[in-house]
């Protein structure tokens, strides 16, 4: 199965193809599909009960850093198709980061407005709305960018056979992921040997045990984490 395909899978031959491969069983299936309306209920509710907050947030953002509020970038999700995520912005503008370029490991152009942002993880709230188009869900395997999904493709090709997600084990243990890098030597190479690997760890375990007590877990720990900060 090319997971790397322009146009996403229907359901229904999502399920067949899984089949096909021995991917997993069809409880599991029955589960993603389930899953998906959990998603749109959830995010719906929550864009809609929110939107006072999400406006009063966007206008923060723009009162300290001006426009534009949004940040865009280009990230794989399921079945290798390609979407724009949706953030707060929090660092100054560079050309070529929308396209999915980045620095790893450098802090250097967070504002005082997105460093408080992210530190309560505030930034990724405009993905409710990824996960109400059904980009991404509120639990899954965190979406790459397209540099990082070349890396280890094989590893990529199993974890991008589910929807990414909001949130997941990696993004609770690595919680305050850009201080570790910055501490590195060379934070690309940590990345790529240490880090990156650690994850895909973490995102194959879940699709392993991929269940909705393990969702409600993470989201447990999720907001464990963010009280704690």
């Amino acid at each position: 199965m090319n997971v790397f395909r322009k146009r996403p899978l229907s359901v229904q031959k999502l399920i067949t193809a899984f089949q096909a491969i021995g991917f997993v069983d069809m409880e599991t299936l029955k589960y993603i599909t389930f899953k998906r309306y959990l998603d749109v209920i959830f995010s719906a509710a929550a864009l809609a009960g929110l939107l006072p907050f999400l406006v009063a947030l966007a206008g923060i953002v723009y009162s300290f850093d001006g426009l534009p509020v949004l940040f865009r970038q280009l990230r794989i999700g399921r079945c290798g198709k390609p979407f724009f995520i949706y953030k707060y912005r929090t660092m100054r503008v560079v050309k070529g980061t929308e396209s999915g370029s980045f620095d790893v490991g450098c802090g250097a152009r967070v504002t005082r407005c997105g460093k408080a942002l992210r530190k309560l993880k505030l930034d990724e709230l405009p993905q409710l709305w990824n996960v109400f188009k059904g980009d991404m869900s509120l639990v899954g395997p965190r979406p790459e960018v397209p540099q990082w999904i070349a890396v280890y493709p094989e590893r990529w090709a199993r974890v991008l056979q589910v929807t990414p997600g909001i949130t997941d084990l990696a993004s609770v243990t690595f919680r305050n992921e850009e201080s570790l890098l910055e501490e590195q030597l060379d934070p690309t190479i940590y990345y790529r040997q240490v880090q990156l690997p650690h994850k895909l760890d973490l995102y194959e375990a879940y699709i392993e045990n991929i269940s909705l007590s393990k969702d409600i877990e993470i989201l447990a720990r999720t907001v464990t984490a963010l009280i704690k900060a």
